[in-house]
């Protein structure tokens, strides 16, 4: 009944997950790519992909067909849906754009379709939330006349070495049959290979602690960041010492954002709580993490002191807003705790950053950048380095010719450390 020369694939929502999934798809099979956002389709039909993972010469490679017209993704047998999952101001997870997606597909879907989720939730949130959806809105059975699998995405934004094909990927299926057939289909484009899951619960759950676990180890070594600052001992020489242990985890201190890591692990958190369980070290560990921005704020306050600069009026230039480097991305980005706890003390803060989505930065926090700094460096009393993009290696190479009065913190252990006065 289910054949992958049948297959005819629909990509739902086009951002930093599902781009790259289309692509590495239309490579062997008919890819139609749908997103909600206009303007997004028609700068991928213009070979322009404004997330950076995929290149216009990759774009030009394959054939897919994109739209933001529910009634072209009908002929379509297999849907995937790659939506954001995000967390409301609660941080509880907000499942809307979830639950649209599989009202749209629902509303096209046929039967003996497929419907694949991809985006990070909490086990069980596939039966219980999507598949609830997909029933009313397509008048059709679960399991008897659609089915449904879950394939945990691993896309690492920025990241030009690990990508869709050679990442390994984890499937399941609503039933047996499926969960083969699945599994067949990435198998048929993912050159690392699969890992079927024995349920879809179980592939929910093993995305969701993923992330989960390098929150937790990144809280460890936030929190030993913290030690050693009252210690006066540099943490990433110690991290360094410490690693030349074989069996000793290379994790570094740093602000966790994004809409992964500092995002997961509150779906796990938020199923726990709703069948009675109180997590203890996941809910430690989101503190501790949520709670780095301010710390690195007060040291850069401290060291303005400890140079005789008067902190209200004071001028900080912050390098770097994304949440990582090398990734226009500024979802859930805690640099935005740096400024705002800054401009708290009175300073005057800029924001330079060549790669970040000024748009989206001025629409979810209201900031705004500064398109230069060359000539300027000497100007500010301060300077942070947030995020390490491979665009400030000139800045680099001259960050040693600063006046000797200025204060240099390194959230990311950027610059040589002779030329700064702190590092995270």
């Amino acid at each position: 009944m289910f054949s992958l020369k049948k297959v005819k694939i629909c990509i739902i929502g086009l951002g930093y997950v599902g781009l790259p999934l289309a692509v590495a798809f239309a490579k062997k099979y008919d890819v139609i790519g749908f997103d909600v956002k206009k303007e997004r389709v028609q700068d991928l039909k213009d070979g322009i992909d404004r997330t950076l993972e995929v290149d216009s010469k990759e774009l030009a490679s394959v054939s897919i067909e994109y739209t933001s017209n529910i009634e072209d993704i009908k002929k379509a047998n297999i849907y995937i849906v790659t939506v954001p999952t995000p967390i409301d101001e609660y941080k509880n997870p907000d499942l809307q754009p979830l639950i649209s997606a599989s009202k749209t597909v629902g509303s096209v879907l046929k039967k003996n379709d497929i419907v694949i989720y991809e985006s990070t939730v909490y086990p069980g949130c596939t039966e219980e939330v999507c598949v609830p959806e997909l029933e009313k809105n397509s008048g059709l059975a679960f399991n008897r006349d659609f089915f449904v699998g879950y394939s945990p995405e691993r896309i690492n934004p920025g990241d030009k070495e690990h990508r869709v094909n050679t990442i390994k990927k984890v499937t399941s299926g609503s039933t047996e049959e499926i969960a083969d057939f699945i599994d067949n289909l990435y198998a048929s484009i993912i050159d690392a290979g699969t890992h079927k899951a024995s349920s879809i619960k179980v592939a929910e759950a093993a995305k969701v602690i993923e992330n989960t676990q390098r929150d937790i180890n990144i809280a460890f070594v936030n929190e030993l960041a913290l030690i050693f600052d009252k210690m006066g001992i540099d943490t990433l020489e110690v991290l360094e010492a410490a690693g030349t242990k074989w069996n000793f985890l290379p994790f570094k201190p740093g602000l966790v954002g994004g809409h992964c890591i500092g995002v997961d692990p509150y779906y796990l958190t938020y199923k726990a709580k709703a069948i009675g369980y109180h997590p203890e070290i996941i809910l430690a560990g989101r503190r501790m993490n949520d709670n780095m921005g301010k710390f690195v704020a007060d040291k850069v306050v401290k060291l303005l002191i400890k140079k005789d600069h008067t902190v209200k009026g004071s001028r900080i230039l912050i390098l770097g807003v994304t949440f990582k480097e090398n990734c226009p991305d500024v979802r859930n980005t805690k640099v935005v705790d740096i400024v705002k706890e800054l401009e708290e003390f009175g300073c005057n803060v800029d924001i330079f950053d060549p790669i970040a989505d000024k748009d989206e930065l001025k629409k979810e926090y209201g900031l705004d950048l500064i398109n230069n700094i060359d000539e300027n460096l000497n100007d500010y009393n301060a300077i942070v380095l947030a995020v390490g993009h491979k665009e400030f290696d000139e800045i680099k190479r001259k960050i040693d010719k600063r006046y000797t009065n200025q204060v240099i913190y390194d959230v990311k252990g950027f610059f040589n450390k002779e030329y700064v006065d702190d590092r995270l």
